[in-house]
């Protein structure tokens, strides 16, 4: 039931003849689609499948999926990358499996029955769990027995914990959500006959007929429930708040033999020997393997993730300590920051009619000198790192007489890079890591005048890759290195292309002012839900049901 770890497999594989072809099946499950391509040892793209995420919304602020309809256009999605490339599914050499995180679903151990749909990160439905946590007796106590340790250890780990706060975004809250709320749940959970997974987690046990119950460390460094500092579960946050370990799976390497998908699935086993969540995927994907390799993703939300070694980070403007990948004994970890709003805030501009397509955008915002004195702040989902409100409110400041559309366009692209500006300087500041360039992924990449502008700000080049999906390259990438189709990291590299490279400009003098006036918006969108009546506080917890997941056209 536990699987099979990477060293139990990994001297199986051997290496294989580069007159051989090989092809990697690679399947992204993101926000708002989902995706699978047939890569082959080039990493060129001969088999591609792709699929809208559908989404379920029974309550405001309940976000979930349908696990039956999940399965059903998963095995869809890789029979038809299979079926493009135009080979059997025998020829298949081996999979890599990358998905959104924080999605967790539980069911029962011994019939297999869900108890309850996927409940995606987006979920507002803890929320008021997370403020009444993070404001609690029990979680200071727990701050203060942190700080008295690290006092005399040192250890790093113990400052972490001193400082710990939970998120929404997290399963933590969502999942002790559901054991208060569903008492056959916590009954069964208390019988230990209940199995709790992410979303890989899960796929992996229908593609082997329920036969493994396994995460890798990445999946579980996101959650909120695992300790980086040891590698596994903290028992002592489980048991601090209450969620019973029993319901945890085993983790597993990233990259190392973890199942054979179930013949009668693909009509062939095909092994699974990589399983990533998508924002590592994407770093790994972007060949960011040295200590200050920077990534940035900007599809759903903006994230960057740093390259920190074998150190994890402990951070006080909120970036995220995450395993990167574990590769046998190599660990690399990453320290993460996000942004949530970046293609909410762009399909909104659509929406208000400020652009057609958006394709056009670049080209728009380049048709006026500067914003006019726009400035816009985009906090639909609060404000994260390195601000961290979560009260923030979406304002415009600024507008005047003279204020056309694209005034108002250029200052919304503008934020997004601005954006990155604050996560970029706060690793910069907290870490004191030399942070090389940047590479960049996900649909909003395809934006020139965005990258450049982020290129100009931090005075970095900014590599934009030829194919911009890089969770699902790191996945592939992950997965041939655990069959031998490639032998080592530098081989990655150089299959590796680099579409276009964004050059920084001696701009900041012109943006200088700029960029101190959207600071001044910031602190005046700051803490606008805190004092609000329950009407307003009702009508952001709709916000998800209409904007949250809707395509922008970038991609996710």
């Amino acid at each position: 039931m536990a699987g099979v770890s990477y060293s139990d497999k990994q001297d199986e594989y051997e290496e294989l003849p580069s007159d051989k072809p090989a092809y990697i099946l690679a399947v992204d499950v993101g926000t708002t689609s989902m995706r699978s391509y047939i890569y082959d040892r080039e990493a060129h793209i001969v088999g591609q499948y792709f699929k809208k995420v559908h989404l379920n919304y029974p309550q405001p602020g309940h976000v979930e999926m349908d696990p039956k309809v999940l399965w059903k256009d998963f095995c869809e999605l890789m029979k038809g990358a299979i079926r493009d490339a135009g080979i059997s599914s025998s020829q298949v050499t081996c999979m890599g499996l990358t998905s959104q995180r924080n999605t967790f679903i539980c069911w029962d151990r011994e019939t297999g029955k869900p108890f309850h749909n996927l409940i995606t990160w987006q979920d507002l439905r803890a929320s008021e769990y997370v403020q009444s946590w993070n404001n609690s007796i029990t979680l200071k106590g727990f701050h203060g027995g942190s700080k008295f340790l690290h006092f005399f250890t040192r250890q790093r780990r113990f400052f972490s914990a001193s400082i710990l706060k939970f998120t929404i975004q997290q399963v933590t809250m969502r999942l002790l959500w559901m054991l208060d709320h569903d008492i056959n749940l916590r009954r069964r959970s208390a019988e230990g006959q209940v199995m709790f997974g992410t979303m890989d987690t899960w796929l992996l046990w229908k593609m082997t007929g329920g036969e493994i119950h396994v995460t890798d460390a990445s999946f579980a460094s996101g959650t909120g429930m695992f300790d980086p500092f040891i590698m596994d579960w903290s028992s002592i946050l489980c048991n601090l708040v209450g969620i019973p370990m029993s319901i945890l799976p085993p983790v597993k390497d990233t990259s190392g033999f973890f199942c054979n998908i179930a013949p009668e699935i693909l009509g062939a086993s095909i092994p699974i020997t990589a399983v990533v969540g998508d924002q590592q995927a994407a770093m790994f994907g972007q060949c960011c393997f040295e200590v200050g390799d920077v990534k940035c993703t900007m599809g759903s939300g903006t994230f960057l993730d740093l390259n920190t070694g074998d150190k994890p980070h402990t951070s006080i403007a909120g970036l995220y300590p995450l395993v990167g990948w574990k590769i046998g004994p190599e660990v690399v970890y990453l320290a993460e920051g996000s942004a949530n709003d970046t293609a909410t805030v762009i399909d909104w501009a659509k929406k208000m009619g400020l652009y057609e397509d958006v394709k056009e955008t670049s080209d728009i915002a380049e048709s006026v000198e500067d914003s006019g004195g726009v400035y816009f702040v985009a906090a639909f989902d609060g404000l994260q790192a390195p601000i961290n409100d979560e009260t923030a409110c979406t304002s415009i400041f600024g507008i005047n007489p003279k204020t056309r559309k694209p005034h108002i366009l250029r200052a919304i692209l503008e934020s997004v890079a601005f954006r990155f500006k604050l996560l970029y300087e706060a690793a910069l500041m907290e870490t004191n890591l030399k942070l090389s360039y940047i590479r960049a992924d996900g649909g909003v990449c395809n934006n020139d005048f965005i990258l450049q502008l982020i290129a100009d700000l931090i005075s970095q080049p900014v590599d934009r890759p030829q194919n911009v999906d890089m969770s699902s390259l790191g996945a592939a990438f992950l997965a041939g290195l655990a069959t031998k189709v490639w032998k080592n990291k530098e081989e990655l590299k150089r299959v590796r292309k680099t579409g276009t490279c964004f050059e920084p400009r001696e701009n900041w003098d012109k943006y200088r002012p700029t960029i101190q006036q959207w600071e001044r918006a910031i602190k005046r969108s700051m803490h606008w839900y805190k004092f609000a009546d329950p009407i307003e506080k009702e009508n952001r917890m709709k916000r998800p049901l209409e904007t949250m997941n809707t395509m922008t056209g970038f991609g996710d």
